[in-house]
C-alpha cells in the first residue's frame, strides 16, 4: 500500500437519478441549513450575553450548539457546491478532512450529552454543592476532555484512509464524505476499518447511552424521593429539554447504524435520505427542544429581542 496521490479525486452524489431536480431538493435543504445556523448561533449569542446564563447547565447546551453549528459548516460546501453548481470532484485529503471533523464531532456530542446528564444529576443529587462541584475550570476540562476523547478515538481509521489505494469506482455516495462511505472504494484490505466502527459503536455510544440511562436512574430516584410536588416538577422540568435531545440523536444514530443491516434490499435513496436525516435533525431540532422547553433560554430569547428593539 502507498500514499495516495494529493491529486487523487473522488466523486460526490447528490440523489441518483434526480440530478435535475437537485435545485428543487436544494431549496428545503438550504432552508434546514439556514435554521440551524440561526438556531443555535442564536442560542450561543443568548447564553454569552444572558450573565443569568452563565452557569455550568448552560454551558454545556453551548458546546451542543458549537458541536451542531460545526457539522452544519462542514458539510455545507460540498452539499450546495453538488447542488448549485454541479461540483462533484473532492480531493482525497480534503475528503479524508471532511469525514473526521464529521465523526469527531458526533462523537463529541455523545460526550456532552453524557456530560450534561452528569450536569443535572450533581444539580438534583447535590444542589447545595452544586456550583463548587462543577466549577468554570471543571466544565472546560470535561468540554476538553470530550473533545480529546472523540479527535482521539476516531483517528486510527481515518489515518488508514491516506495509504488505502483506491483502483474501483471512484463515486462516493452522498455529498459529502462519510468513512464507512471512502472504504467501499479502497481497493485494500480493509478488515480493521470495517471492525472498527463496530466496536466504536458498542464501547462508546452504547456505553455512553448506558451511563446516561444509569443516571437517569438515580435522578428519577432521588426525584421521587422529593417531598414537595412542586419541587418536584420543578426537578423534571430541568431534565425534558436534555431527554429529548438523548431521544432524538440516539434515535436517529441507531437507524443509520443499522438501517444497511437490516435493510439490504432498500433504494439506495433510502440510505442517502437517512444521512441527510442523521446529520441534520438533531441540530435543526435540539435549538427549538431548548427554545420550547428551557424557561431560562426563552427569558434570553424574549430579553435579547426586547433590547434590540429598544434600541431602534
Amino acid at each position: 500500500m502507498g500514499l495516495n496521490n494529493s491529486a487523487s479525486v473522488f466523486l460526490l452524489t447528490g440523489f441518483p437519478g434526480m440530478e435535475k431536480a437537485h435545485q428543487w431538493i436544494s431549496i428545503p435543504l438550504f432552508i434546514v441549513y439556514l435554521s440551524i445556523i440561526l438556531g443555535n448561533g442564536l442560542l450561543l449569542f443568548v447564553i454569552k450575553d444572558d450573565h443569568n446564563l452563565h452557569e455550568p447547565m448552560y454551558y454545556f447546551l453551548a458546546m451542543l450548539a458549537a458541536a451542531d453549528l460545526g457539522v452544519t459548516v462542514i458539510t455545507v460546501p460540498t452539499v450546495f457546491g453538488v447542488f448549485w453548481l454541479n461540483h462533484r470532484k473532492i480531493i482525497h485529503e480534503t475528503c479524508f478532512a471532511q469525514a473526521y471533523f464529521i465523526h469527531t464531532i458526533n462523537l463529541a456530542e455523545s460526550g456532552i450529552l453524557l456530560a450534561m446528564a452528569y450536569d443535572r444529576f450533581i444539580a438534583i443529587r447535590n444542589p447545595l454543592r452544586y456550583s463548587s462541584i462543577l466549577t468554570n475550570a471543571r466544565v472546560m476540562k470535561i468540554g476538553l476532555g470530550v473533545l480529546t476523547r472523540a479527535g482521539l478515538i476516531i483517528m486510527p481509521p481515518i489515518l488508514r484512509l491516506h495509504w488505502f489505494p483506491y483502483c474501483q469506482s471512484q463515486v462516493l455516495s452522498h455529498t459529502f464524505c462519510l468513512h464507512q462511505d471512502i472504504i467501499r472504494l479502497a481497493c485494500a484490505d480493509i478488515t480493521f476499518n470495517r471492525l472498527y466502527p463496530v466496536v466504536l459503536i458498542f464501547g462508546m455510544f452504547l456505553l455512553d447511552f448506558l451511563i446516561i440511562i444509569l443516571t437517569y436512574i438515580l435522578i428519577f430516584k432521588t426525584v421521587v424521593g422529593i417531598a414537595s410536588g412542586e419541587e418536584r416538577s420543578k426537578a423534571l422540568t430541568t431534565c425534558a429539554s436534555h431527554i429529548g435531545c438523548i431521544l432524538v440523536f440516539y434515535m436517529t444514530f441507531a437507524i443509520l447504524a443499522f438501517l444497511p443491516r437490516f435493510a439490504k434490499h432498500a433504494p439506495p435513496l433510502i440510505n442517502i435520505s437517512m444521512s441527510y436525516v442523521y446529520l441534520l435533525f438533531p441540530p435543526f431540532v435540539n435549538p427549538i427542544i431548548y427554545s420550547i422547553k428551557t424557561k431560562q433560554i426563552q427569558n434570553g430569547i424574549i430579553r435579547l429581542f426586547s433590547l434590540s428593539n429598544s434600541r431602534t
